[in-house]
């Protein structure tokens, strides 16, 4: 009998699999206590790590492999479960994801065939028509699980380009077209610079939008910039709305967009990787209504659906229009079916032919919620969001920027300093102290925060996409902002003083 060292018997991994189950529920069970990030520098945390820097030439124990790397993972991670991390806009995993992704593994299932992956394949596009319904989208669009929110937005990107050129891209380029110009605000995230990039179309060809004093796309601006770019040649193909931007949750006019573009046959997307699920509210943010009316959407669930990472969502309202961007049917590919039942065949839909299970975690955690559960949880994540900045507002030593969304954006200003922020010098110093104090923070571990930059000025930044976080974590940031910004400034004002 064939000997492999990649096996485990049905009692060893019952066992393995005991034991990090163990684990990991006593890792969730404390992990409110913990600190939010290691305060450990790359060097520290890579000595960690076995002392030797070649492969092991003889296989270890799967016990003590597994024993190993949970203490590694589980005790020098930054924690994006945490409830006070607050930092990008990434979510709290559900736990019913983590199980799926064990089981996605243990069956692995290669979900760019149907007759490879049957029942993947159909709980991944029942997954899609679930999104798509949860957020106001068509539920026929075409649609497929990706990695994330860039390569979901630029599966998008690809079918509009393609659809907007108006001749066989295929088979010719896009170098063979009339230039062809997208807008965005320029608030956009840069998924859509990696994408014009990758696409050959360059990144001349986007054309950055002014905003508003809400950091929304201004209107104006975007009518006038399609007409000039008419008048000297290039083709407006798409305008992307963003529906939730990364630095302050600004959502651009989408009801608007979506008015011209269908007045002038332009292709409208919407960047919903953040956002778009608060379309699920009733009393949510109106123009994300709009998003029904959209040509595209990416979404991303592991943002916030809560789905463990990776997870994000591309739809587009016409399947063909996705098809028709990605299929390819070489000889040695014989996937094509019943042609009364035919298969869908999601190597046709994306750029990827190999793919994992992604859908499971995604599906099991949306059963799990249920619609209502988004309606209770996204609503609690805006209410925290909107108490953190009203007490930032109410306090003497924090000056509150923008909230939008779940996300709130402010920054320390010390009490001597409040009436001459607007002076050059002092705007230098509240920006670097606010820097050193970010920095300060992330360290320490109580708190995770990222960063904005508003109108010139360095703002602290806190993003809620966790069902972990409460009322009193808004509080203690606040506190510990203060505290710490107090102390900082304190030792700067020192050093200045006696330097």
């Amino acid at each position: 009998m064939r000997q492999s060292n990649a096996e485990l018997s049905p009692d060893a991994f019952r066992a393995a699999g005991h034991q990090l189950v163990d684990q990991i529920a006593e890792f969730l069970g404390s992990l409110s206590r913990r600190p939010v990030a290691p305060a450990a520098t790359p060097s520290e945390v890579r000595a960690l790590l076995s002392a030797t820097t070649s492969l092991p030439a003889r296989g270890g124990d799967s016990s003590a492999i597994l024993r190993e790397a949970a203490d590694l993972v589980l005790n020098h991670s930054t924690f994006n479960g945490h409830p006070r991390f607050f930092g990008y806009i990434t979510s709290s995993a559900s736990p019913i994801g983590a199980l799926a992704d064990l089981l996605a593994s243990a069956v692995n299932p290669n979900c760019g065939a149907w007759s490879l992956s049957p029942m993947a394949t159909e709980i991944e596009r029942q997954s899609v028509r679930w999104i798509a319904e949860l957020i106001g989208f068509t539920p026929d669009a075409g649609g497929l699980i990706e990695s994330g929110g860039n390569v979901a937005n630029m599966v998008c990107l690809i079918a509009a380009l393609r659809s907007a050129a108006g001749f066989d891209v295929r088979a010719r380029g896009l170098g063979a077209a009339t230039r062809l110009a997208v807008y965005a605000s320029s608030e956009v995230h840069t998924w859509l610079h990696k994408g014009l990039d990758i696409c050959g179309l360059g990144t001349e060809a986007l054309r950055a939008i002014p905003v508003d004093r809400s950091l929304s796309m201004d209107m104006s601006a975007l009518e006038r910039q399609i007409r000039n770019d008419v008048d000297a040649g290039w083709k407006p193909a798409v305008v992307v709305g963003t529906a939730g931007s990364v630095s302050t949750g600004a959502i651009d006019p989408l009801t608007e967009i979506a008015a011209l573009c269908a007045e002038r046959g332009i292709w409208f997307h919407v960047d919903g990787a953040y956002g778009a699920p608060a379309a699920v509210l009733g009393d949510g943010p109106s123009s994300l209504r709009a998003i029904a009316q959209a040509d595209s959407v990416a979404v991303d669930p592991h943002k916030w659906l809560y789905a463990p990472l990776e997870a994000g969502c591309a739809l587009v309202r016409d399947p063909e229009k996705l098809r028709s961007a990605f299929s390819f049917h070489p000889p040695y590919y014989r996937f094509d079916g019943d042609a009364e039942d035919p298969p869908t065949n999601f190597h046709e839909w994306g750029p990827q032919n190999s793919r994992g299970f992604r859908a499971l975690k995604v599906w099991t955690t949306m059963r799990q919620c249920g619609r209502d559960g988004y309606v209770r949880m996204i609503g609690d994540d805006i209410a925290i969001s909107r108490a953190m900045y009203a007490l930032a507002e109410a306090h003497a030593e924090v000056e509150a920027f923008t909230q939008s969304l779940s996300i709130a954006t402010f920054r320390y200003v010390p009490l001597a300093l409040r009436d001459r922020a607007g002076e050059p010098e002092t705007a230098k110093y509240l920006n670097d102290l606010n820097t050193a104090l970010l920095e300060r923070l992330q360290k320490a571990g109580e708190i995770y925060l990222s960063n904005a930059v508003i109108g010139g000025r360095f703002a602290l930044r806190a993003c809620i996409v966790n069902f972990r976080t409460s009322m009193t974590d808004a509080q203690t940031v606040i506190d510990t902002v203060v505290r710490e910004g107090r102390e900082l400034d304190r030792v700067w004002s020192r050093e200045v003083n006696h330097g």
